[in-house]
């Protein structure tokens, strides 16, 4: 199971069409699986542009910036 970090239009459904994918996330990721991948500097873009993550992509973007650190 891998979810996308996705940029989407508040105006569309909510598994509608993205404008950007900007990482993934696999919570069932095992051995040498990548289980989070973040764009940060895509996310920092989109953030400046007013977009508004969700409390699940604001959670996963403190985790990826623990293990960034």
């Amino acid at each position: 199971m891998r979810d996308a970090l996705t940029v989407t239009d508040s105006r569309n459904s909510r598994d509608g069409r993205y404008i950007e994918r900007v990482g993934f996330y696999n919570p069932m990721a095992r051995g040498g699986e990548v289980p989070l991948r973040v764009d940060r500097e895509r996310v920092d873009y989109w953030l400046k542009q007013g977009a508004a993550p969700s409390d699940r992509v604001l959670s996963l973007l403190k985790r990826d910036s623990k293990q960034s650190a």
